[in-house]
């Protein structure tokens, strides 16, 4: 297998994953079978990734998902209960090593609303230790970045939500990280706030930042992500550039069927040599197909069974992956 590519989505596969970033570079994270549990319960299950520096490396899936477990273990927050992790060489059990070389921006806020903007970022520079010296330099920069500068000495507290997500990113980034660890960065934000997010990871890719992303949004997943790792009740079920995954899983395009008996639809297709997968839901079934174009008598059979029946074709899309991958749609 090569670095980039697909894991199989088994369960069992999930700890065979290779700790090597894309193109076999030495990983600025490498996780290992990293395992939390808490009592009984694993929320994250043995997971395997890696990421280079540059790079954006996704990790896609619905709330619940083990997102922000895996994040909060990674950000030296929690204690994994097994497995292992390596910030650019250092085990996340070196505390101290690890949070100097990683920003975390987690869901909630994590900055202080009476503090004005500039406060905020300077507060956090101390924090982090950088020198006073070129502490009013990068706040500068920050809030020059995130767009803010105008706002630099009002109260964060009377921002709106958008306005405070962008300080929330610009406090983390005060000590110059090499590894932004951001969880669910635009949830609850403005299309402006959302497309200057968006600006400044791309801007923080090209300067050779390592970024885990987590998200439930598919086009955020699309626009912003080299690789991704699809995660589902704890475990990565596969992994890959977004073109290998829609390539490689068998399946070219998808056909949705509506207003038919969704049991009789998946019965009727179940054994057509052209159909990878079916998902029949209760109000639509969905063909995984190689070839749409080899089903369509049968597809007109169908319709003429069910006048009332509609049926979309189209290309394999992130979200139709998701479903072929878990069996369930991915919901915000």
């Amino acid at each position: 297998m090569t670095p980039t590519g697909l894991a199989s989505h088994s369960a069992a596969a999930a700890s065979d994953l290779p700790v090597l970033a894309a193109g076999g570079v030495e990983p600025a994270l490498a996780v290992d079978s990293l395992r939390r549990a808490y009592g009984d319960f694993d929320a994250v299950k043995e997971i395997s990734f890696a990421i280079a520096p540059g790079e954006v490396f996704g990790l896609l899936g619905p709330n619940g998902a083990g997102k922000t477990t895996t994040i909060s273990v990674l950000s030296t927050r929690l204690l994994p209960s097994g497995g292992t992790a390596m910030v650019f060489g250092h085990s996340i059990r070196d505390v101290a090593a690890v949070r100097g070389n990683i920003g975390l921006v987690p869901q909630e806020l994590s900055i202080y609303p009476s503090l004005t903007a500039a406060e905020n970022v300077r507060f956090f520079g101390q924090m982090y230790g950088v020198e006073a010296a070129s502490l009013e330099r990068r706040v500068d920069e920050l809030l020059e970045m995130v767009g803010l500068q105008p706002r630099r000495d009002d109260r964060a507290g009377n921002f709106s939500g958008g306005m405070k997500r962008r300080l929330n990113l610009a406090v983390s980034l005060v000590h110059q990280p090499r590894l932004l660890l951001l969880d669910e960065p635009t949830v609850g934000v403005d299309p402006h706030s959302r497309e200057h997010i968006f600006e400044i990871i791309r801007d923080l890719r090209r300067r050779g930042t390592a970024i885990l992303y987590t998200t439930h949004y598919m086009e955020e997943a699309e626009l912003l992500c080299d690789r991704l790792g699809v995660m589902d009740e704890g475990r990565i079920v596969a992994m890959g550039t977004l073109r290998e995954l829609l390539t490689t899983m068998g399946c070219k395009e998808t056909i949705a069927i509506r207003n038919a008996p969704s049991q009789e639809i998946a019965t009727r297709f179940s054994n057509h040599p052209a159909v990878s997968d079916i998902d029949a839901g209760s109000d639509v079934c969905r063909l995984f197909v190689s070839d749409a174009k080899k089903l369509l008598g049968t597809l007109q059979q169908t319709l003429e069974r069910h006048p009332n029946a509609s049926l979309e074709i189209s290309p394999m899309s992130l979200g139709d992956l998701f479903i072929h991958l878990t069996g369930k749609e991915l919901r915000d």
